[in-house]
């Protein structure tokens, strides 16, 4: 991946919404939810605080996380859809 994360940064790869209910009954792209929880793909080196200390980074590549539905900014590269977000943006590791 050409993209690298700056300071507290996280490079999110969201799930993938279901494409059918529990029932059986396949769901239009126009009613899917937003997924919330997504593997991390990148992180960056960390938070520097005012008085010149860094922040290490708590979740790491490969962890699956819990965000917020409309949490990060969303960006395409060479067609697959990532989101970039803070680290504070993210709830929990699942």
């Amino acid at each position: 991946m050409k993209l690298k994360p700056l300071a507290d940064r996280v490079i999110i790869k969201p799930s993938a919404s279901d494409e059918k209910t529990k029932g059986g009954l396949f769901v239009p792209d126009t009613a899917k939810e937003k997924p919330v929880i997504g593997e991390v793909v990148a992180v960056g080196p960390g938070k520097i605080t005012e008085d010149g200390k860094k922040i290490t980074p708590e979740v790491k590549v490969g962890d699956k996380v819990l965000y917020g539905k409309y949490s990060g900014t969303e960006v395409t590269v060479e067609g697959e859809e990532f989101l970039i977000m803070r680290e504070a943006d993210i709830f929990a590791v699942v």
